[in-house]
Order: C-alpha cells, then sequence, then structure tokens
C-alpha cells in the first residue's frame, strides 16, 4: 500500500519498534516505571519520571531511572538504587507485556509482504521481549530477528547495517520523537503510528518534520 508518495511494498526491509506500534504496552509501562518509584519517592517525583518517560520512550530502563536518580529525585531524598528499582519496574512490565492487546493487523501484514524482512528493534530487554514473543505466537513474524537492551537502538541499527543484515531500501515504524531521531541517524525512511502513542505533540511534529504518519498498522492493508 502506498502512504503518500512512500510504497510500502518496496522496501526490503521493515524494522519496527514494540511499544505502541506492535504492543498496545505504552501505558502499562507507564504505570510500571509510576508503581515502582512511587512508594518510595511519593507521587510528584514519580510523575516527573513519568513525564519523561513519555517524551523519551525507546530507550533502555537503565537510563530513565539513571536519569530519575541523577535529575529529578532531589539529594536529601534516599530510596531505592538503580537496580532495585530495574527489577521492580521490570516484574510489572513482564507481566503487562504477556497480557495487552497486540496489533489486530500484525499478521495480515505480515502476509501481504512476504518478501520484505521483519526485524524488531526495541528499547525493552531483549531477552524479555523474545521470550514474551515466543509465548504470544509472534515470534516467527520477524524473520530478521528481535533485538533490544542492553543496546541501544543507535547500537543495534549500526550493527545490523555494518554487518549488511539490514539491506536499503528500509523502513522504521515507531511512535515517538526518539524513534525518529535514531531512523535518521541511520539513514532510514520513517513511518509514525499515533494510535497508541504517548507523544502528545506528534502532530506537530510530524507536521515540521514532514514525516508520514498513520493511526495504526491496520492502515498499511
Amino acid at each position: 500500500m502506498k502512504i503518500g508518495m512512500f510504497d510500502v511494498n518496496k522496501v526490503n526491509n521493515i524494522i519496527f519498534d514494540c511499544d505502541g506500534v506492535i504492543l498496545n504496552s505504552n501505558q502499562l509501562k507507564t504505570k510500571a516505571y509510576y508503581k515502582a518509584t512511587f512508594p518510595s519517592y511519593g507521587h510528584e517525583l514519580a510523575s516527573s519520571l513519568t513525564t519523561y518517560l513519555a517524551k523519551n520512550t525507546g530507550k533502555p530502563r537503565d537510563h530513565f531511572f539513571d536519569y530519575f536518580l541523577r535529575n529529578i529525585v532531589p539529594s536529601d531524598i534516599s530510596g531505592p538504587g538503580l537496580k532495585e528499582l530495574v527489577s521492580e519496574v521490570t516484574k510489572e512490565i513482564y507481566k503487562g507485556l504477556m497480557e495487552c492487546e497486540v496489533s489486530p493487523c500484525l499478521f495480515e501484514l505480515r502476509e501481504k509482504t512476504p518478501d520484505t524482512k521483519w526485524f524488531l528493534v526495541s528499547g525493552g530487554v531483549e531477552k524479555e521481549l523474545r521470550d514474551v514473543f515466543r509465548n504470544r505466537s509472534l515470534f516467527d513474524l520477524f524473520d530478521g530477528g528481535i533485538y533490544g537492551g542492553p543496546m541501544t537502538k543507535d547500537e543495534i541499527l549500526s550493527s545490523l547495517i555494518n554487518k549488511n543484515h539490514i539491506k536499503f531500501p528500509a523502513l522504521s515504524i515507531g511512535d515517538s520523537q526518539y524513534d525518529y531521531e535514531v531512523a535518521s541517524r541511520a539513514k532510514l525512511d520513517f513511518l509514525f503510528v499515533s494510535g497508541w502513542s504517548e507523544f502528545k505533540d506528534w502532530r506537530n511534529y510530524c507536521n515540521s518534520n514532514k514525516i508520514l504518519s498513520i493511526n495504526s498498522l491496520c492502515n498499511l492493508l
């Protein structure tokens, strides 16, 4: 299908983000971060973390809690450290990923793009993602592989491109400003998915940067 002047059937590879694109998991992750920090740090600080999270989705968990402890939590307040917070949020997120909604058009889109190699590149933990996708019968859709932390998205894409695993033209599909910035650095075409995004100013951002957008993957059928 053509989106604007872009024909998704003519790309060699599609690189999908997970949260907000494949899975309706942005909100559950926001709640998990809040739940991990609220008991020790209170509503105001926990809310500041989730605000930062919404603007920077796609980055590793260590990044968010490191930022939280260094830049949000006042120096005179003590509480759980980075490892403890990451452990707590990981348990909450795994449970949510096993239960959240999957894009209803994912399998049909796979059938419509039989010659296109699919990759999943996420800010989530790679081992956890692969386990969730196996248990939810999604693993085999991504014949290019499923990739995540501890490597960053920039590092993952750089590695895949340098090893010639990603063949151009290639399309990145994401739901955040960060996803677009990563795709741009990797010289990938980019498509923004708005339906489950937590990026409140996405419309103005896409217009300003001439980014094509769709509501969901169903618009690609």
